[in-house]
């Protein structure tokens, strides 16, 4: 006879429930630098400072100088599925702002120790909120800035099993440092900050402009080596840069790309830039390429991952096919020829040999 046991099955206590939840959305410090940016630039900041202890563990600031938030909104912003970008089912098919599920600041609360201060433009002073491990501990009026500031500290120290499989600090920073750069590519409007145990990582002032973007974080020399993209079709506008064949990478850690301004991480849409290219760079080197692609919004759903890092589309063979298209008309266009830059010595010797060449056709034979 079968042993007769209890109930096992039972509803996880909300503590348990927000924690595993978290981990959709916190994977490591960089997601929360990300979450943190959306939620910064949807506000309308046009000034963004991150500053990170610890590649992120210790100490994790964004400033910005956008909308702020009343005392009533900083309090409810911490409560799961509270958000101010949508308020109906339908408006999913049409989002524009890059949080829209209500999940950040609860997720990153629940594994940390947040404290939020902010301030309305219109008002004489702001709201300070304390948060630990999901619960508010204290809500206080202070001086402050227009706009808002969240320091989140002690990131996953009531989930040491989290804390335990981050990789190391340089591998952490670097994601941190990918996640601002691709922010400031995807909003040159924007001036962009990011210091690290009081060294700055990047620095990207407001220009508007996407290239002058490219100038400063990827450097000038890179910079020199991109060719402009342009094109439309009935379903695709996309704009933006690829690189020259003469500059390619081993990996496709410098290609960014956007759609409607959200950037994503499109492994199709990379292979279609690769295609575009054809035989003109070796097999097993990428391009650099930062392209924006422009879609009717109800052909993108981006409600498809929690990170919001992936998003599906309709129509997806015939916007890699553009893409494709894109890339060959672009280098179709362009002089392809490698610039030689000759030492100065070299360059005059050049110059002297130039001359003697030209003496010569001189003298009547």
């Amino acid at each position: 006879m079968s042993e007769v046991s209890g109930n096992r099955i039972r509803v996880l206590d909300e503590a348990t429930i927000n924690k595993i939840a978290a981990g959709e959305v916190v994977e490591r410090p960089a997601s929360v630098v990300k979450e943190l940016l959306d939620n910064s630039i949807d506000a309308h900041a046009t000034e963004i400072r991150v500053e990170v202890k610890g590649a992120g563990t210790e100490l994790i600031t964004v400033t910005d100088n956008g909308k702020g938030m009343s005392r009533e909104d900083s309090t409810l912003a911490f409560t799961k599925h509270a958000t101010s970008k949508i308020g109906h089912i339908d408006d999913l098919e049409k989002v524009l702002t890059l949080g829209f599920r209500g999940e950040a600041l609860s997720s990153i609360a629940a594994v940390a120790k947040v404290y939020l201060t902010t301030r309305e433009k219109d008002n004489i002073s702001g709201t300070k909120v304390v948060v630990s491990g999901g619960a508010i501990e204290n809500v206080l009026e202070v001086g402050a800035a227009p706009g808002t500031t969240i320091a989140v500290e002690s990131l996953f120290y009531n989930t040491p099993a989290r804390k335990k499989y981050l990789k190391s600090m340089r591998t952490e920073l670097a994601h941190i440092t990918d996640v601002v750069t691709r922010h400031a590519f995807g909003h040159p409007e924007i001036s962009f900050t990011l210091i690290s145990d009081g060294k700055v990582l990047v620095r990207s002032p407001t220009s508007g402009e996407i290239f002058d973007s490219i100038v400063y974080l990827l450097g000038s020399e890179s910079a020199k080596k991109l060719i402009p993209v342009e094109f439309e079709s009935d379903i695709v506008k996309i704009n933006g840069y690829i690189s020259k064949p003469e500059l390619s990478r081993s990996g496709t850690d410098q290609q960014y790309f956007f759609i409607n301004g959200r950037g994503v991480a499109s492994k199709s849409i990379s292979n279609a830039v690769r295609l575009g290219y054809y035989n003109l760079i070796p097999k097993g080197r990428f391009p650099v390429a930062v392209l924006d692609l422009e879609l009717d919004l109800t052909e993108v759903d981006v409600n498809v991952h929690p990170a919001k890092r992936y998003v599906r589309m309709s129509h997806e063979r015939e916007v890699c096919d553009a893409v494709t298209l894109a890339v060959e008309n672009a280098l179709k266009v362009e002089q392809l020829v490698p610039e030689i830059s000759l030492p100065e010595k070299k360059l005059a010797q050049t110059v002297l040999v130039e001359q003697v060449e030209e003496n010569r056709e001189e003298v009547p034979e």
